[in-house]
């Protein structure tokens, strides 16, 4: 089995200068833990909710709410990805996938192309609902 397999086709890919507040609302409104950063169509890069969740102030929307908290906003998703994201090709088999994900502290890997495009992305998720439904 390869990564074309089980990965998810309809990835949504945010720019390197798109700003947090539209990355946060794509992922919530996704329901997305990872989307991927590209630069002129190619891979750069990934965000987490992890990534968010340590780069935004918690107090954005509250009552305690800080000038400085604003400020964490004005970030674009360059300023807070992973670099260099490890990524496998869709002929990639599915156990050097889940090598990757025992070796790395990763829980997804884009699949891209021979132009580095993002053509799908596989989560440990994936994995399991793949792994669930075959047995």
């Amino acid at each position: 089995m390869k990564a074309q397999d089980i990965m998810v086709t309809n990835v949504i890919c945010v720019d390197m200068d798109e700003r947090l507040p539209n990355v946060r609302q794509i992922m919530e409104k996704h329901g997305f833990h990872h989307l991927p950063v590209t630069e002129k169509g190619k891979l750069v890069g990934i965000i987490s909710d992890r990534d968010l969740l340590r780069f935004i102030s918690p107090f954005i929307d509250s009552a305690s709410e800080q000038p400085r908290d604003l400020d964490t906003l004005n970030h674009a998703a360059h300023q807070i990805m992973t670099r260099q994201p490890i990524s496998v090709k869709a002929d990639t088999l599915i156990e050097e996938i889940v090598t990757w994900f025992k070796r790395v502290d990763i829980s997804c890997l884009p699949v891209i192309d021979d132009k580095e495009q993002v053509i799908g992305i596989i989560s440990w998720r994936d994995l399991v609902n793949h792994a669930t439904f075959k047995t």
